[in-house]
């Protein structure tokens, strides 16, 4: 399988259009559908019991002390994104529909990646510690965040999202969460030794959910209202916007005074959009009958952000 690798599109992405293949040819229908989503919450429930087990409060609070840093990298994922997002409503129904743009309004709404801002950080030659402060602390504000901006933001805007779904919030993502940031000493040590066996049930997790929210958009005949050229409409869009945010992050970093290490972890941290946690929060946010096409606007986003700043990360490794 090594040419997988050789190929510069996501490894995990491709598994992700697999199974979108899948859930197109195959949905989960009747029975099936009503166990799969049983399944599927218990999958959202134990995905977001292993973020809570491997983020570190007391690295949280310790990295607060370039509090400066860390609020710049919220400001721009929880406040420089939405107002975009807001903005972009322009582009509804005319370039996108209603469906796609709730989803590119979402898609603002996420946390930040950890995985990738790292690995773009080190790659160039930026502040890696700090970077890891700021996706953790960034993805710990998205579990309350992130519900609470799509409450406000997209209820408001006459988005399909029903105030009753704060008690699904609580019980598939907050109650999780918090219970694996309680029962992270005993378990984070079993967790590091096993880094296989949870990153397959963190990924197989993330495909099921794709697989359930697919597999409705078929049985709801949702998706012949999505010709291919709204979805390169919606790649468009999703292009502009991280440029646009990744003008501003640099523009925010020069401005606040910050070295060039600094400077490269609020480019990279505060430019991404979180696939992982955006998908689960989706199934739980969005009525069953629209969440795959929600869902795609950050499937598009994210292979964009990976491919654009694997190329911007290489050049400021080359200049460092």
């Amino acid at each position: 399988m090594r040419w997988l690798r050789a190929l510069p599109v996501d490894t995990f992405l491709l598994a992700l259009l697999a199974t979108v293949a899948v859930a197109t040819v195959a949905p989960a229908s009747g029975t099936a559908a009503s166990v799969l989503g049983g399944v599927t919450k218990g999958a959202i429930a134990l995905l977001f019991w292993l973020y809570g087990t491997r983020l570190s409060p007391a690295q949280a609070w310790h990295g607060l002390r370039h509090w400066r840093l860390h609020l710049l990298v919220l400001a721009i994922t929880f406040g420089v994104f939405p107002a975009l997002g807001l903005a972009a409503a322009v582009l509804a129904p005319t370039v996108l529909t209603a469906e796609l743009y709730t989803g590119l309004l979402f898609l603002t709404l996420v946390p930040s990646t950890v995985q990738s801002s790292i690995a773009f950080t080190s790659i160039a030659r930026g502040n890696v510690s700090a970077a890891l402060v700021a996706a953790s602390i960034s993805n710990i504000v998205g579990v309350v965040a992130t519900p609470v901006l799509v409450m406000a933001l997209m209820h408001t805007r006459g988005a399909p999202i029903d105030p009753g779904v704060l008690g699904d919030i609580v019980v598939q993502l907050l109650v999780p969460f918090a219970a694996g940031q309680l029962m992270r000493p005993a378990v984070a040590g079993w967790i590091g030794r096993h880094a296989a066996i949870t990153k397959l049930v963190d990924r197989g997790s993330i495909l099921l959910v794709v697989y359930t929210a697919f597999s409705l958009g078929m049985t709801r005949h949702i998706w012949s209202s999505v010709g291919p050229w709204r979805v390169v409409a919606v790649a468009v869009v999703a292009t502009a916007l991280l440029a646009v945010v990744l003008a501003v992050s640099t523009a925010a970093g020069r401005l606040a005074g910050f070295d060039r290490a600094d400077r490269i972890v609020v480019l990279f941290c505060g430019s991404k959009k979180s696939l992982a946690s955006g998908l689960p929060m989706a199934l739980v946010l969005f009525p069953a009958a629209t969440v795959g096409i929600t869902m795609l606007p950050l499937m598009l986003f994210h292979q964009i952000q990976l491919v654009v700043c694997a190329v911007i990360a290489a050049r400021l490794a080359r200049r460092a």
